[in-house]
This record gives structure tokens, sequence and C-alpha cells, in this order.
């Protein structure tokens, strides 16, 4: 793909006009969002850099080639066939960094977890879904924080919600939203007999403050004495906290020990679903324009069977399949599911920018 040099110049000249206005700047505010842009945009400057220089040695290679100096052209001969391997390369770099992408792209995220059907078994399958992306957490250094859980009778979760802080959060699991199948022979099963079940997952871009604007008179919070499992598990005073954001009707909860901790958790998660909410119409207004099953964002749509007695997983988006369904549930080949439908939203942003460039 061969980009338009204007293109190529407009990231130039809006980088170049960034450090100027850096140079500038004595407002704390604007200094912020300007360092944050910079930063943005430095590896795509760099990157049309290198592209740039590339295409500049082209033409002073040939020139070599046609020389007449044997010695010379064969030299030169050879390093243009480097420079012409590496171009396809870096083109498709420079591309894939000028292409439509998530504003979110490197947010933390909220995770939200919850047994669909099945009864027990799929409060059981939760807990594992749960667990898997504990774990594949933590072998990305991410941090993992428990703002609500309502654990199932034979252990699971009915619903559990977390915050998973760190850099790139939400980029690489907000493919997970959906619903999630499982095919097992339940633990609750004496017949030995295999079951489906499910559980959906909602993975939600955590939002910085200025992003979504709440009233506090649009908020009925409540406070309770929190239930659970018994024992040291249960509050023993009316610490729990229930916001109800009263024009869209949606219902947040934080249970843990510290009312004021509880009411700051259950905020940001409000924040989260206000603003995937409108990101919800965002992509419903674009659903014509864009066709791609990865990316839907659609909760009601089946994404991923796991199928225990043949060791098997399938996406159903993009027809995966594997057998190494220990190890994803482990979280520790999480990645070998993740990675290709990355690949696959790549490809359908490189189309929308050749659609662009024509």
């Amino acid at each position: 793909m061969r980009l338009p040099q204007a293109r190529l110049d407009q990231v130039l000249d809006r980088f170049r006009e960034i450090e100027a206005r850096m140079g500038a700047a004595t407002e704390g505010s604007e200094i912020v969002r300007l360092s944050k842009e910079h930063a943005e945009l430095k590896p795509v400057v760099d990157a049309v850099m290198t592209l740039a220089r590339t295409w500049d040695e082209a033409p002073e290679l040939e020139e070599m080639v046609a020389s007449g100096d044997p010695d010379m052209a064969r030299l030169a001969r050879d390093e243009l066939e480097v420079l012409n391997a590496r171009l396809p390369g870096l083109e498709r770099e420079v591309a894939l960094l000028l292409a439509p992408k998530d504003k979110d792209e490197n947010a933390s995220a909220i995770l939200e977890v919850r047994a669909g059907t099945g009864g027990d078994e799929a409060a059981l399958f939760a807990g594992d879904l749960f667990r898997m992306y504990q774990r594949y957490a933590a072998t990305h250094g991410w941090r993992v924080e428990i703002d609500s859980v309502s654990e199932g009778e034979m252990g699971g979760y009915k619903e559990i919600i977390a915050a998973i802080t760190g850099d790139g959060v939400f980029g690489r699991l907000k493919f997970e939203s959906g619903v999630h199948r499982v095919q097992r022979v339940p633990e609750t099963e004496a017949g030995g007999r295999i079951h489906t079940s499910a559980a959906t997952v909602a993975v939600l871009p955590e939002v910085e403050d200025v992003d979504i604007v709440i009233n506090d008179s649009d908020l009925r919070i409540d406070t309770y004495r929190s239930s659970g499992a018994g024992g040291q598990h249960v509050n023993k005073t009316d610490s729990a906290v229930r916001i109800t954001h009263l024009p869209t009707g949606i219902v947040v909860t934080s249970s843990e020990k510290s009312q004021h901790q509880n009411r700051a958790r259950a905020m940001k998660v409000l924040q989260a679903r206000l603003y995937d909410q409108k990101r919800e119409t965002l992509d419903t207004a674009r659903a014509d324009a864009r066709k791609s099953q990865v990316g839907s964002g659609d909760r009601s749509e089946r994404i991923r069977t796991y199928n225990f007695p043949q060791g098997r997983v399938t996406d159903h988006r993009i027809n995966l399949t594997l057998y190494n369904l220990a190890k994803i549930m482990e979280g520790e080949s999480l990645d070998d599911v993740i990675n290709p439908l990355i690949a696959e939203d790549q490809a359908a942003r490189l189309s929308a920018l050749e659609d662009e460039f024509g």
C-alpha cells in the first residue's frame, strides 16, 4: 500500500505543532493534554520518518545500480533487494498506526462476569472464567480489584465485577464481551452426562472523570448490610453501597468493607457503564458501514464455546478452533485466542484505510 505523502505530512505537521505548543503552554491541564497527544503520536512519527528514509534510499540505490561500476552496482543491487523486502512491512506498520483505532485502546477496564443459563453449573463456569482473566491479568502485570460479588450456592459466581488496571487492558480484553458457552460434565451431575451452560462477559473501558458528567440529582444512593458466604465474609455494618442512576435505571453496587471506598468504586463502575452505553450507540450507528463480527460488542451473541470432553475452544466470530483448553482456562494461553482476534480487527482497519485512500 503506497500511503499518500499528504497524509504523512499531516502527521508530521501536527507533531511539530504540538511540540511548539508544549514549549509555550503554561496551564497544567493543557500541558497534560498536549503531552498525552505527543506520546501517542511519537511512535507514529518515528515509523513515518523511517519509512520516508527508506523511500528516499531507493532512487539513490537504483542510480548506483545503473552507474556502470560493476562492484558498486552489485553492492547496490544487494542493498536494494533488502530494502524492497523491508518496505512492505514498514508500509503496513505505518498504515496500522494511521488506521482508525479505538481511542480507549490503552485504557484500564471494568470486567463483569455473570452466570447465564445453566443454574449452578453456569455459576461455576462464571467462576472459572473470572479466574482465567485473573491469571491472564497476572501474566501481564495488571492489577485486579473486585468491586462487587454475588456467590453461587454451589460455588462460583452469579455475578462478579472487578476493575483491571494497567496499560492496554481494554485493547486486549474488549473482544471478550459476549456469551461464553461451556460443554462439560458438571460436578453436580451424578449421571456423567454432558451439559451445556453459559456465562456472559462484559468488558467496559474505565473512563476519566472528564469523559462522563453525572449530576448528583440524578443519583439515588442506598447503603445496606452486605450478605455473603458467612463468617468473616459478612459485613457487620451497613457499609455496602447501591447507586441508582435515575435517568437510565442503571444500578451498581459495591460491597467491600469501607463505605467510602464502596461509593468511589460504585461511581467508577457507573461511569464505565454510561460511557459504554454511548459507545454502543455509536457502534450501532456504524454497523451498516462496517460489517465486522469482531468488535461488534453484541453481548447477546454467542462468541465462544469451551468443550471440555474434547479439550477444544472455538471462537465463532473468526472460526478459530484450538485444542489447548486447559492452558487457556489457566490464562496461560488466552493470547492464542486474543491475538487472532486483534489481527482480524487490524485487517478490518487496514481495509477501511485502503477504502479511504482509494
